[in-house]
C-alpha cells in the first residue's frame, strides 16, 4: 500500500472523499481475524454502522471499502435525524469459509477498544446470530436477537424505507405514489431485496429479479410464481419498459458501463455506495433518470438499530423510516431549485447538519 495520488492513503488523508477520524487495523492471529474499522465522522455522535464480511481481493480493497462505507454512515445518519456519525467495518475473507465464534468474540473486543466511539450492526455477510456472539464482547453491539435484547433482523426496515423512496420517485416523476403497474428490476434477493419484493407486489408493481444466488431467486418465484427472472444484472438493467431499478446488492452498479444502457426512468435501492465514482449522479441526470440518493432510502435498517440503543420500539422505528418518503421528496425539490443532481442536493443537507453539529461543540 503506498500514499500514492489515487491511493487509500490519499483517500484517509487528503482528498475531499477523506476527512476519517480514525482507522483500526485488527488483526488476532490465533483466530484468522483481519477486520479494518473505520470512524469517519462523529459530530452527531458515536459512529454508527455495521461490519461487513466479505472475501475482497486484497487488503487495500477492504480498506478502501471501510473508508466509502463509513463516510456514507455519516451521510445516512444525518438525512436519517440520528444522533450518530458515520463507522463501518469489514472482516476479511469468506465467511462461509472462515467464520468462527473465535473469530467473532475477537472482532468484539476489537470494537469495545474503542470505548462507545463506534457501535457496530450486521452488515453483508453478517447476521443476528454473529451480533449476538460479538455483543459477549462488546456491549455496543445492536442487531441482536430479540431473545438477548435486540431489534433483530433490520432488513424489514431497510426494505420498507426503499419502498417509500420508491413511492416518493413516482409521486415527484408521475404525480401518484403508487408502484401499480409499474415494472420494477430488482437486482439482489437477499436479506432485503426479498422483503422489498413483497411491497412492491402488494402495491401491484411487476417485478423483475435477479440473483446470483439461485435459491435467493427460488425464494421470491416459489413465493409468487407472477415473478420473472432475469439472467443476470445486465441483463435487468436493458429490460424494456423498465420504470424502476432497484440495487439490492453490493455498490458500484452505476458506472460507466451500466448507466448509458440502463432503460428505466427511475433508480431506488437498497445497496450503498451504488455511484461508482463522482460525477455518475450528473451522468444519470443528463439522460433524465431520477436517482434516489442510496444512504437516504436505505436508512430504515439504521433507524431500527440507534432505536435498539434505547430499547427497541417496532411501530417508532417504522413511523420514523415512513419519513424517508418525505425527506426524499424534500431532496427532489431542494435539487430542482439548486440545479443540481439529487445526489449533490441529499450531500448538502447531511453536510450542514453535521456542520451545525459541529458548531454547538
Amino acid at each position: 500500500m503506498t500514499a500514492s495520488s489515487d491511493g487509500v492513503l490519499h483517500t484517509l488523508f487528503r482528498s475531499e472523499r477523506g476527512g476519517h477520524e480514525q482507522v483500526v487495523l485488527c488483526q488476532d492471529r490465533a483466530s484468522g481475524l483481519k477486520a479494518v474499522i473505520a470512524l469517519h465522522n462523529t459530530d452527531l455522535g458515536p459512529g454508527l454502522g455495521g461490519t461487513r464480511f466479505f472475501p475482497y481481493e486484497s487488503e487495500e480493497a477492504a480498506l478502501e471499502d471501510a473508508l466509502n462505507l463509513s463516510r456514507g454512515m455519516s451521510y445516512k445518519n444525518a438525512m436519517a435525524g440520528l444522533d450518530h456519525g458515520g463507522g463501518k467495518a469489514v472482516i476479511i475473507g469468506d465467511p462461509e469459509q472462515i467464520k468462527t465464534e473465535e473469530l467473532l468474540l475477537a472482532y468484539g473486543r476489537f470494537v469495545a477498544s474503542l470505548g462507545g466511539r463506534y457501535v457496530t450492526a450486521c452488515d453483508v455477510g453478517t447476521y443476528v446470530a454473529d451480533m449476538d456472539v460479538v455483543a459477549r464482547e462488546c456491549r455496543w453491539t445492536t442487531g441482536r436477537s430479540p431473545e438477548n435484547g435486540g431489534a433483530g433482523d433490520s432488513s424489514v426496515l431497510t426494505a420498507f424505507g426503499v419502498f417509500q423512496g420508491m413511492r416518493a420517485s413516482a409521486q415527484h416523476l408521475w404525480g401518484d405514489p403508487t408502484l401499480r403497474g409499474r415494472r420494477v428490476g430488482v437486482a439482489g434477493v437477499g436479506k432485503v431485496g426479498h422483503h422489498l419484493v413483497e411491497h412492491l407486489l402488494s402495491d401491484g408493481a411487476e417485478v423483475v429479479v435477479t440473483d446470483v444466488r439461485e435459491d435467493s431467486v427460488r425464494r421470491v418465484t416459489d413465493r409468487h410464481p407472477a415473478v420473472t427472472v432475469a439472467a443476470d444484472t445486465e441483463a435487468l438493467i436493458r429490460v424494456p419498459g423498465l420504470d424502476i431499478y432497484a440495487p439490492c446488492a453490493l455498490g458500484g452498479a452505476l458506472n460507466d458501463t451500466s448507466v448509458p444502457v440502463l432503460t428505466a426512468a427511475v433508480v431506488c435501492g437498497a445497496a450503498n455506495n451504488q455511484l461508482a465514482h463522482p460525477g455518475v449522479e450528473k451522468d444519470l441526470a443528463d439522460r433524465g433518470i431520477l436517482y434516489a440518493p442510496d444512504y437516504v432510502v436505505n436508512a430504515g435498517g439504521v433507524i431500527q438499530v440507534a432505536d435498539e440503543l434505547q430499547g427497541f420500539d417496532f411501530d417508532r422505528c417504522r413511523r420514523q423510516a415512513a419519513k424517508i418518503f418525505d425527506t426524499t421528496l424534500e431532496i427532489f425539490t431542494r435539487a430542482k431549485e439548486d440545479g443540481v443532481p439529487p445526489a449533490a442536493a441529499a450531500d448538502r443537507i447531511a453536510e450542514r447538519r453535521m456542520a451545525e453539529a459541529r458548531a454547538r461543540r
